[in-house]
């Protein structure tokens, strides 16, 4: 009885394993895409509420409609938004409008913040050189970081780094280390393939990673946060 129940109990758990490896990929896909879709239709509610308002319609009563004109409301206007600041003009009132949040003290240093992250992110140029390791939770255990900027120590004149450690799975929380820039190693990741590495938790990735200490020493870079 006790071999059967065994055997059975493997086979279950088996089973069970290979059905959350199947399903986990695309439940984790659905709840991404379903946090943007909400987010879109969040955005745009209020306008498809006031067309609502002004313009009493059958249709729109179904709030499945709302949603979807919502999502496209808002992606309109994003379109709208990076096409009028790709032009001259759009540029130069969306630079004066920044600049008017600028004075805003509390608001100024999130928007900044923000607005230089995202920048960084989304950069293309050189993003191999801003993907390093780091000794950390502790010495001999390497994390994956995104080089920020570098500094020099007032006292003794040493050469810093400043470092965001995402963490995985969830990379929208992070730590930020400085440290002498000695103890950083850049590696030859690019920005897409540590992101995925941070997604997935290292199971998407490149088959060989820079991780040995003994890498030339890194170039001074440029800072990204002025």
């Amino acid at each position: 009885m006790r071999p059967v129940l065994s055997r059975t109990l493997r086979s279950l758990q088996s089973n069970i394993l290979a059905g959350v490896l199947t399903v986990g990929p695309l439940l984790v896909t659905y709840l991404i895409f379903r946090f943007l879709f909400n987010t879109l239709a969040d955005a745009g509610l209020p306008l498809v509420k006031l067309y609502e308002a002004n313009f009493p319609t059958s249709w729109l009563t179904t709030p499945w409609k709302q949603s979807v004109l919502a999502i496209l409301l808002t992606l309109l206007l994003l379109y709208v938004a990076g096409r009028v600041t790709s032009l001259v003009i759009g540029r130069q009132a969306f630079n004066f409008f920044e600049a008017a949040l600028e004075r805003l003290p509390f608001v100024a240093k999130v928007y900044t913040s923000v607005r230089q992250l995202l920048d960084t992110m989304m950069a293309k140029k050189d993003s191999s050189q801003r993907v390093v390791l780091v000794d950390f939770p502790i010495q001999g255990q390497k994390s994956i970081g995104f080089l920020t900027r570098t500094m020099t120590d007032s006292n003794t004149g040493a050469q810093l780094a400043a470092v965001l450690l995402p963490n995985a799975i969830n990379p929208t929380s992070a730590f930020l280390q400085i440290l002498p820039i000695e103890r950083v190693i850049e590696t030859d990741l690019t920005m897409e393939q540590a992101m995925s590495m941070l997604m997935t938790g290292g199971a998407v990735g490149p088959e060989t990673i820079q991780y040995s200490a003994s890498a030339p020493a890194m170039k001074t870079a440029d800072p990204i946060f002025k």
